[in-house]
């Protein structure tokens, strides 16, 4: 196993968080292409661990000032991903890939003479544990519901970083149904969600309203202090785990019989 920068070959598995064999990741569009294109000049870096030449691990991490982070002269880990599916690659999960891309990261955001690192995990034991940092030398500083934000500091004296937090929700029209999606990019996920929520927002017609906001923008995202979520007329919509496209047209049309 070998961690590299990552190289425009593997752009592609990149794009889709190294997993191009799921059909639902094809719903995602182009989000993630066209952020990794804006953010790269902004100073974002991305490292892969590769086995026999495939992508199995990937790490992606950002100045913190294009991150949903308050903060100065830091990184963000944005995600930390080993592939753990049977399909593709396979499972590479519990072989140490994940702590290796981590001291990657470390080291080259160290090279950067920047103060230190933070990153997120959640409290729950599920995907980015914020329990597997802690394990890796990462103390807590900041929790925004179910999601921790912790970080390790390179000198002695710094300022602990904090969450950006949510500043407005969105506000209905009149008559209508309005669906408000708020869409960074950096998570194809969270991409898909906004795709289902825009292909079943079309079916509607006039009855439905959509909103996108695009918190790439850091004037938007400085608005709204939420980087990516979906609304029905104010209400948020969970979207991790992503639902379905089904589950949220039902949604829609829930609140279209109520009108």
């Amino acid at each position: 196993m070998e961690i590299i920068d990552l190289k425009k070959n593997f752009h592609r598995p990149y794009f889709c968080c190294l997993e191009e064999w799921s059909e639902d990741l094809k719903e995602a569009g182009d989000h993630k292409e066209n952020w990794f294109r804006n953010m790269q000049e902004k100073g974002l870096r991305v490292k892969l661990a590769l086995e026999n030449e495939q992508a199995c691990g990937m790490i992606q991490y950002l100045p913190v000032e294009h991150s949903f982070v308050e903060g100065k002269d830091l990184y963000v880990i944005l995600c930390i991903w080993v592939h753990g599916h049977k399909q593709g690659v396979g499972n590479r999960q519990k072989r140490g890939i994940g702590k290796a891309l981590l001291q990657a990261a470390e080291e080259d955001i160290r090279s950067m003479n920047m103060t230190g690192v933070a990153a997120w995990g959640i409290s729950f034991p599920f995907w980015m544990k914020a329990s597997w940092f802690k394990k890796q030398g990462y103390r807590k500083v900041d929790k925004n519901g179910m999601a921790v934000l912790v970080w390790k500091p390179f000198r002695e004296n710094t300022t602990p970083p904090r969450w950006i937090r949510e500043k407005k929700r969105p506000s209905g029209t009149a008559g209508k149904v309005t669906v408000t999606s708020l869409i960074n990019g950096w998570c194809p996920a969270q991409n898909m969600v906004h795709e289902r929520a825009k292909r079943a927002v079309a079916e509607f017609g006039d009855k439905v309203e959509f909103q996108e906001i695009r918190t790439d923008d850091r004037i938007k995202f400085e608005q709204w202090g939420i980087a990516d979520a979906l609304f029905i007329d104010g209400k948020q919509v969970r979207t991790g785990p992503p639902p379905s496209f089904e589950k949220i047209r039902k949604k829609i049309s829930k609140k279209i019989k109520r009108l």
